[in-house]
């Protein structure tokens, strides 16, 4: 189930995409060949691309872009990954508590996404994005009271699951997530300017919100008082591997956005390390998400996780060639930016 969230990288940073990535889809299968070839070929697809891109998109399919739905796994995989830990440890599983987590989970990253949207027309990041919310109604105000009252009904919902837990750990770690979440974009942090949004990424949606949800499945008895989980090695592991990939999935949706990012002094750890070493870097990731589930499954006696690591790789496998190709989430060639292509 952890490892599920790589096969989305690809969902996650297509749309937003410019539509050159379709045709630049046959240059891929021939990265083995000659290099001139590649470019030639990823070359005429931009042309093309940014022809097609001249006229206005359809104001659905900007909405669809802006939804970015893929990216509300974040929200499923933590929870389910942190309720299926409780239930091997424990055999505990609320459904009712469960749903209700997990529509207010979809709230705070609802909250996430708009103020980042907010907060990057203010400093112009978004510019040139027709897919920003602020751009597409027109209104940072509306926008913005709209992240509020996400944010403020999410944490209706997680404070109800507090009450039902009755475990202080959870609501604690929780807000630790959100915060990392607030100084990831809001002023006067904005640390993801400084290249700090990955490390943040992965401390909240891995240690932070999986071991939470994990700590969310303790139960409140009026006899016997509150049955707390305790922290073991399997939800330890379970959220380093949630944290690493969901960590993979926001690096590869900078990769369209390296001008844009520059151009506000935007210091992603792509705008540092440039497209060509960050596909190298996407297929080291996943290489070693893989390395870390089987030593991690064969510690923890756990089956299941070594027939997830089977179907995702299925699934995963074919972001490789596809990011050595220099291609993921921007359309282009690597060596776009050296000018070459």
């Amino acid at each position: 189930m952890p490892l599920a969230g790589t096969a989305l990288a690809p969902l996650l940073v297509s749309p937003l995409a410019p539509s050159p990535s379709r045709g630049c889809v046959a240059a891929v299968a021939a990265a083995r060949r000659p290099t001139a070839l590649r470019r030639a070929r990823c070359s005429a697809a931009a042309a093309s691309g940014e022809a097609g891109e001249a006229g206005e998109l359809p104001r659905a399919t900007l909405l669809w872009r802006a939804a970015k739905l893929p990216i509300y796994s974040v929200a499923l995989v933590p929870l389910t990954v942190g309720s299926a830990c409780a239930y091997h440890h424990a055999g505990l599983f609320f459904a009712k508590r469960y749903f209700i987590i997990l529509a207010a989970a979809v709230l705070v990253i609802t909250w996430l996404n708009l103020s980042n949207d907010v907060f990057d027309s203010d400093t112009g990041a978004d510019k040139n994005k027709k897919e920003s919310v602020v751009n597409i109604i027109g209104s940072r105000a509306v926008t913005q009271n709209a992240a509020n009252v996400s944010l403020f009904l999410g944490f209706a919902g997680l404070f109800w699951a507090f009450a039902e837990a009755g475990d202080t750990r959870f609501i604690f770690l929780v807000m630790c997530a959100i915060f990392c979440g607030y100084v990831y974009q809001c002023p006067p942090f904005r640390l993801s300017y400084q290249g700090l949004g990955e490390p943040l990424c992965f401390a909240a949606f891995g240690p932070l919100a999986t071991t939470a949800f994990y700590f969310s499945s303790s139960n409140v008895n009026i006899s016997s008082g509150t049955a707390l989980l305790p922290l073991t090695k399997t939800v330890t592991a379970s959220s380093v591997l949630v944290g690493l990939t969901t960590t993979l999935i926001l690096f590869c949706s900078h990769f369209h956005q390296i001008d844009g990012d520059l151009a506000v002094g935007k210091m992603s750890p792509l705008v540092r390390v440039g497209t060509e070493a960050g596909s190298r870097i996407v297929m080291v990731a996943i290489a070693m998400l893989y390395i870390l589930l089987a030593a991690f499954g064969g510690a923890s006696n756990i089956d299941p996780w070594t027939s997830t690591s089977t179907i995702t790789a299925n699934i995963s496998g074919p972001l490789c060639p596809y990011s050595a190709s220099g291609q993921i989430g921007c359309g282009l060639c690597a060596e776009k930016s050296r000018g070459q292509c």
